[in-house]
């Protein structure tokens, strides 16, 4: 097995050592797990290679019937609005 040695901040060592602790791992498994979840998140994407590829993504896009338009900019207040707190008096 090969060793790697890492130079960190401190900081970032401490919030990765917090992290493996609350999920029951070493530092060196949780940063084993982080790297494999990466590669794998990374296998998973296959860019484009045509032109065609790309046509052809947005015409399923397109035809899957999904609405995913943003709502109007009127619509984004008033959720704002109706969100806040009423300020105490």
């Amino acid at each position: 097995m090969a060793r790697v040695q890492l130079i960190i901040p401190d900081e970032d060592r401490d919030r990765f050592v917090h992290q493996a602790r609350l999920e029951g791992m070493t530092l060196s498994g949780w940063l084993r797990a982080a790297a494999e979840e990466r590669l794998e998140q990374r296998a998973r994407l296959k860019p484009f290679t045509s032109s065609g590829e790309v046509r052809e993504f947005f015409l399923d896009r397109d035809e899957s019937g999904v609405d995913d338009r943003e709502p109007d900019w009127e619509d984004h207040l008033k959720t704002l609005r109706d969100s806040k707190m009423p300020e105490v008096q």
